[in-house]
């Protein structure tokens, strides 16, 4: 098998959801605060090559430092996030002796989708 330090069913996966569910509402309301910031950005780095400062980059570190922890937060569980622009995660399982992803995006109320490991969301399946 894999190396996957855990496999899920389909009623944990779902239940882990009241756990994950917050914790990529998080990663999700970060990651647009970081693009709210990045307009301003791109002067906060204009002026950083000529030694210039500002709040703006405090906060945009900040920012990406609160994402990298909801990332590190929610890989814990030993799911995978594979897209940060649309919350989506993978739950490893096993079908029919092999190893595939349980499938589950931000906005779903369960996981109803999966898919093999080496495909993704483009080519997932109802369970």
């Amino acid at each position: 098998m894999e190396n996957h330090s855990r496999f899920f069913t389909l009623a944990q996966a779902n239940q882990l959801l009241e756990v994950l569910r917050p914790l990529v509402a998080e990663m999700l309301a970060t990651r647009d605060s970081i693009l709210a910031l990045q307009p301003q950005l791109e002067a906060v780095l204009n002026k950083a090559i000529h030694n210039g400062g500002s709040d703006v980059s405090a906060e945009a570190l900040d920012a990406f430092d609160a994402l990298k922890k909801s990332l590190y937060t929610i890989q814990q569980y030993d799911v995978f996030v594979k897209d940060v622009n649309s919350g989506l995660i993978d739950f490893p399982s096993i079908r029919d002796g092999n190893v595939v992803f349980l499938c589950w995006q931000f906005g779903e109320d369960e996981v109803k989708f999966w898919h093999e490991v080496e495909t993704g969301f483009e080519d997932r399946q109802p369970i």
